[in-house]
C-alpha cells in the first residue's frame, strides 16, 4: 500500500504523538516519523488546536507549556500546517449523524473538503466510512 504523501490529524493522535508516540497505531507512527522527517504534511484543523486547549485548561493533557507555544513548536516544523476551519467544513460537519461529538464531525469535515485521509483509531469514525483513516 502507497502511504499518503499528506493527511489530517484527530486530536488524540496528535497528543500521542506529542506524549511520545507509544500510544499511536504502527502506520500512524509511521507518518508522524515521515513528518518528522519533513517526507510528509499533517494538517491540523484549527479545532483540534481548539480541543487541546480546553483539555489542557481541564488537566486532562499536559502541554509542558502554553498552547501557543505548543503550537508554535509544532509549526517550526513545515510538515505540520494549521488548517483554518471553512464554511463548508461547519456545513458539512452539520450534515454528518454519525456522531454528536462536534468535535469528531469537525475535524472529519476537514478531512473530507481537502480529500484526505485522517490520523485517528476512533472506532466511531472508522466505522462510518464517512473518511478514510490512517491508524
Amino acid at each position: 500500500m502507497v502511504e499518503p504523501a499528506a493527511a489530517v490529524t484527530d486530536t488524540h493522535a496528535l497528543v500521542f504523538h506529542a506524549a511520545g508516540g507509544g500510544r499511536l497505531g504502527p502506520r500512524a507512527a509511521a507518518f508522524f516519523d515521515r513528518c518528522e522527517r519533513r517526507e510528509a504534511i499533517l494538517y491540523v484543523p484549527a479545532v483540534v488546536m481548539w480541543e487541546c486547549s480546553l483539555l489542557a485548561r481541564v488537566s486532562r493533557i499536559n502541554l509542558r507549556r502554553t498552547v501557543r507555544a505548543f503550537f508554535d513548536d509544532l509549526f517550526s516544523n513545515p510538515s505540520y500546517q494549521p488548517l483554518d476551519t471553512t464554511a463548508e467544513q461547519l456545513f458539512r460537519a452539520d450534515d454528518m449523524r454519525f456522531t454528536r461529538d462536534p468535535f469528531d464531525a469537525l475535524i472529519c469535515a476537514a478531512a473530507q473538503t481537502i480529500d484526505l485521509p485522517l490520523i485517528s483509531r476512533d472506532a466511531q469514525i472508522r466505522g462510518s466510512g464517512i473518511v478514510t483513516v490512517i491508524w
